[in-house]
């Protein structure tokens, strides 16, 4: 039976877009016949959960973890971080055998994979979910062309390079490597994707939870994830008194928070909108789809951007299996989701005028929600299930596993 490593960044117990698109892989992976287990850096102590112990299970997957603590400024820190991580997983690879190294960027895990894969000989497959120097930019971190983006970018075109396989997550990203030189038979576009035994069924309006919010009667407009810059949440409350000009009974909820929290709450105030838009902070991940079951309308207003335009998010996803009206802006990943009038409602970016004559147009057709509502999930069964997604990897693994076998036997 093939066993798959995956090097992996952070992991369950810890909850982010990274981590259910881990869980998603493995669980898929393991129902498809294969063994896998992960393997997460001194960095899944950094998020929250310190691990105690150098191998746990959650959701009945297994990690192992690197226990190593790791100090000093950066990027020495950072290099002893890529040196704790690659003797983590010599060691798991040498007690666990597996048959592939997957690593899943950042750079920093794939270096320490490819510095696993030169030593013991394992064919390494190295997956790009974003590429982290313009996630940096995006989350307010890091400068574009300053040294540490030009830094990170190095590292991943090194890795890249050295990878025997790449995967990303989106088109945008393949076209991106390829502009680099990387050579387009060395990709492979894994997307992201839902795991409907958690998606697949539309959760039910909780009509009395509705009226607990205020909502009851209100046309909701709704976001639920993290509130960062790139997100565009500040165009969608300058929307807000554009819509209501037309549709008085539209609201806004928000349901998340992040480092912009402060200033969208500041600009709600500043536009006398606290009547219009509802703040609900970081709700349990359990509770997500009972918030999914009173949104009209999910709308994620991105800003234009390296990062939006060449990567595709995993929300827009989600919100289609749910059964939910997605409206978004016109940038590059949403539009690899998104099919304008036919999956949902595409609006130029950084507009709040288009955009709040986009809702208002969504708002008087009612009558054409379900037929929207139901094309975009059969999108999501069809192209965007997990279980028929994680096949893309299959002839990556068996190519690179058999073409290591005619090595050591030459």
């Amino acid at each position: 039976m093939t066993r798959i490593l995956h090097i992996l960044d952070h992991s369950l117990p810890l909850h982010s877009g990274y981590c259910f698109r881990t869980r998603a892989i493995m669980k898929a992976q393991i129902a498809s016949g294969l063994t896998v287990a992960g393997v997460t850096g001194v960095r899944q102590n950094q998020h929250g959960y310190v691990s105690k112990q150098a191998a746990e299970e959650f959701d009945g997957l297994q990690f192992f973890r690197t226990l190593a603590q790791v100090q000093g400024p950066s990027p020495i820190r950072e290099w002893r971080e890529v040196a704790a991580l690659a003797d983590r997983v010599e060691q798991v690879a040498r007690e666990w055998q597996p048959d592939i190294l997957h690593a899943h960027s950042p750079a920093l895990n794939g270096l320490a994979a490819l510095r696993v894969a030169e030593k013991t000989g394992l064919p390494l497959v190295y997956e790009i979910r974003a590429f982290w120097e313009d996630a940096a930019v995006g989350n307010g971190t890091g400068k574009e062309h300053s040294p540490r983006y030009w830094l990170t970018r190095q590292l991943e075109n090194h890795v890249v390079n050295g990878a025997d396989a790449v995967a990303v997550i989106c088109d945008g990203l393949r076209a991106d490597l390829i502009a680099r030189g990387v050579k387009p038979a060395k990709i492979t576009v894994s997307p992201n994707g839902v795991d409907l035994d958690l998606f697949g069924q539309p959760p039910a309006r909780d009509e009395t939870f509705l009226s607990e919010l205020g909502l009851a009667d209100k046309s909701v407009m709704g976001f639920i994830g993290s509130f960062y810059d790139y997100e565009g949440l500040d165009d969608l409350i300058a929307a807000m008194p554009l819509l209501q000009a037309s549709h008085p009974q539209a609201h806004l909820l928000l349901v998340g928070g992040g480092p912009m929290e402060d200033s969208l709450k500041n600009q709600v105030k500043r536009l006398r909108l606290d009547s219009a838009v509802t703040f609900t902070g970081r709700v349990p991940h359990e509770e997500v789809e009972r918030y999914y079951g009173l949104m009209d309308i999910m709308v994620y207003p991105r800003k234009s951007m390296r990062l939006t335009d060449l990567v595709t998010p995993l929300k827009p996803l989600e919100a289609m299996a749910q059964g939910r009206l997605v409206a978004a802006s016109d940038v590059g990943g949403h539009k690899e989701l998104i099919e304008d009038g036919l999956t949902g409602t595409l609006f130029a970016a950084g507009n709040p005028q288009r955009m709040a004559e986009k809702l208002a147009s969504l708002l008087d057709n009612r009558g054409a929600w379900s037929r929207t509502i139901a094309t975009a999930k059969k999108f999501v069964e069809t192209d965007r299930n997990w279980s028929s997604n994680i096949l893309r990897y299959t002839p990556v693994y068996q190519r690179l596993i058999a073409l290591k076998s005619l090595e050591r036997a030459a």
